[in-house]
C-alpha cells in the first residue's frame, strides 16, 4: 500500500471530524465559551483522537476556536450576523481576485493546473453517490481551486487579504459542506458550485473579461448564504 493510499482513511477521519465540529460549533451543541472536550467528541463521533485534533487546529486557523494556553481549545463567540458578514467579505475579495486573474489573461501553462482541477471537481460530482471519501475529495479539490484562483490574480496584496478572511468565523469555502450534504437538493447545490467554477479562469467555460467573473463569485457567495439558511431551516424541522 502506498503512502498515499494509506493517508486516504485518514484524510476522511479528519474531514469528518472537521465537518461535524463546524456543525456542532454553529447549532450551539459547542456553545461559545465552552472548552472542548476531546475525550467526549471521540466517543460522540467515532473517531480517533488524532483526526479531532487536527481538526481543532483547522478551526482555529478558521477562527471558530481559540488555543489555550494551558492547552485544548475554546469554542469563540461570534453571532449570526458575523457569519454573514465573512462570507459576504470573502465574496467580495474572491471577485477582485477572479476579475485580476481574468485581466491579466493568463496564459494555457499557467492555466493548465486550475483546468486539471476543475476537471477532477466535475469527474467527482458525476457520480451517483459520494461517500465520506468523496466529500473529502471535493474539500481537497474545492480549496485546491481556490487557492489556485488566487494565486492566478499574482497580487501578494490580495493573496494576504484572502488568508485573513479564511480566518474569519465560517468564511471558509467548504464551511457548509456537511450541512449542505444533508439536504434533497444537495446535488444541485454542488452542481451549482461547479457551474461557478467552470466560469472562473482557467474553466471550461471562462469568460476571459474581468466583470462577469467577479459578479460570479459574489453570487456564489450570496448562494452560500443562502445554502446555510436552507440547511439550518432543515435541521429545525427534524
Amino acid at each position: 500500500m502506498t503512502a498515499a493510499a494509506d493517508d486516504k482513511p485518514r484524510n476522511a477521519q479528519t474531514v469528518k471530524a472537521l465537518l461535524k465540529l463546524r456543525e456542532m460549533v454553529l447549532n450551539g451543541e459547542l456553545p461559545p465559551g465552552e472548552r472542548v472536550a476531546e475525550l467526549n467528541i471521540v466517543e460522540r463521533l467515532g473517531v480517533s483522537r488524532t483526526p479531532i485534533r487536527m481538526a481543532l487546529v483547522r478551526l482555529e486557523e478558521e477562527g471558530l476556536v481559540d488555543c489555550l494556553a494551558t492547552g485544548g481549545f475554546v469554542v469563540r463567540e461570534f453571532s449570526d450576523r458575523d457569519i454573514a458578514d465573512s462570507i459576504e467579505l470573502r465574496g467580495t475579495m474572491e471577485g477582485m481576485v477572479a476579475r485580476r486573474a481574468a485581466e491579466r489573461r493568463p496564459d494555457r501553462a499557467e492555466l493548465a493546473e486550475i483546468r486539471d482541477c476543475v476537471g477532477s471537481l466535475d469527474t467527482l460530482i458525476r457520480r451517483r453517490e459520494l461517500s465520506m471519501d468523496d466529500f473529502s475529495d471535493y474539500i481537497r479539490l474545492n480549496d485546491r481551486f481556490h487557492s489556485l484562483l488566487v494565486e492566478l490574480a499574482a497580487s501578494a496584496v490580495l493573496k494576504r487579504s484572502m488568508e485573513r478572511i479564511l480566518h474569519l468565523p465560517f468564511a471558509s469555502p467548504n464551511a457548509f459542506v456537511f450541512l449542505q450534504s444533508e439536504l434533497p437538493e444537495s446535488r444541485e447545490i454542488l452542481s451549482i458550485a461547479q457551474e461557478h467554477h467552470s466560469f472562473h479562469p482557467g474553466g471550461q467555460s471562462s469568460m476571459s473579461e474581468g466583470g462577469p467573473e467577479e459578479a460570479l463569485a459574489r453570487e456564489h457567495s450570496r448562494i452560500a448564504q443562502r445554502n446555510l439558511q436552507m440547511a439550518l431551516s432543515d435541521q429545525q424541522t427534524v
